[in-house]
């Protein structure tokens, strides 16, 4: 059996953030950070997030209500930030359309980059991607290797567990879907 993979939050922290990443319903999508300690055991490997930053809109490239690009120097800054407090990245993101939540192809297209370049840059530790919707969220975390993404079982908010859609493809082959 394999570990659980969760994301422990505080509720205010979770509550700020929800409001910060789905603002309003005709909102661009929005991004944030989180460093969060990484530690694990024989069955369950665990987030614990100690410090979050919205992402300000100078730090998109582009951005609208389908689509986000940050510009390197964001990314640049948030790994740095994780590097100065010896954390993991982790990545959170709005889609503000009607859809359930679960990453697109093109955030799927992008890990496959991004991921590997964070995890030499942090010295192998683990990276997690969530993606929220007004209907829930989904999450996807690298904490074996660069290129094999798990499922992030559960957000534990103030001791209540949030289940996540589980919709985004785990296998890469899926990624151009």
């Amino acid at each position: 059996m394999r570990p659980s993979i969760l994301l422990n939050l505080d509720p205010a922290m979770r509550e700020a953030l929800w409001r910060h990443l789905l603002p309003h319903p005709d909102a661009e999508e929005e991004a944030a950070f989180l460093f969060a300690r990484w530690t694990d055991n024989d069955t369950t490997g665990t987030f614990e997030c100690v410090q979050w930053t919205p992402l300000p809109p100078e730090g998109f490239l582009s951005r609208s209500e389908y689509h986000l690009e940050l510009t390197d120097a964001a990314r640049a800054a948030a790994i740095k930030q994780a590097h100065d407090l010896g954390t993991s990245l982790v990545e959170f993101h709005s889609h503000t359309g009607r859809s359930p939540a679960r990453f697109s192809p093109s955030d799927l297209v992008g890990f496959r980059e991004f991921v590997p370049h964070v995890w030499w840059r942090l010295k192998g530790r683990p990276y997690l991607a969530v993606v929220v919707s007004r209907s829930g969220f989904d999450g996807l975390a690298w904490t074996v290797d660069p290129r094999t993404r798990r499922r992030l079982d559960a957000i534990v908010a103030g001791g209540v567990l949030l289940r996540p859609t589980a919709l985004s493809p785990l296998a890469e082959e899926h990624d151009d879907d």
